[in-house]
């Protein structure tokens, strides 16, 4: 079971459409830094050093939210890109409904000795 689960999640991960989408992804969260950092670095122009230098260490952070929004951008780009890759999207739309919430049951009296779940009063308590 586990060798599956695994092998699953490489085969969706090292998928050549993710793989694009996430590329682009990160060159709008991250790349931009690097790149204006060399940029700044070859032409010495200092604000973009001071400027690309701090958001990247920013991003260094580990409770940065950055990792988690390339993620997501990646699969819009993917829904974007490549809407007929239902290879992907199935597993993305699986993946989402094994992680998605249930609603919690509330309960309908404080105590249960006296109520029955089957004889729920939603008017009022009991008088």
């Amino acid at each position: 079971m586990r060798k599956e689960t695994f092998s699953k999640i490489v085969k969706f991960i090292l998928n050549p459409h993710l793989l694009i989408c996430f590329g682009i992804a990160w060159i709008i969260t991250n790349g931009w830094a690097y790149a204006m950092f060399g940029i700044g670095t070859y032409f010495k122009v200092d604000w973009m050093i001071a400027v690309s230098t701090a958001y990247m260490a920013f991003l260094w952070i580990p409770v940065t939210p950055e990792k988690l929004v390339t993620i997501l951008i990646a699969m819009v780009l993917l829904k974007l890109i490549f809407p007929k890759d239902e290879k992907t999207l199935g597993t993305l739309k699986e993946l989402h409904s094994k992680i998605k919430l249930r609603p919690k049951k509330k309960k309908s009296c404080e105590n249960e000795e006296k109520c029955d779940d089957n004889e729920v009063d939603s008017s009022g308590p009991p008088t």
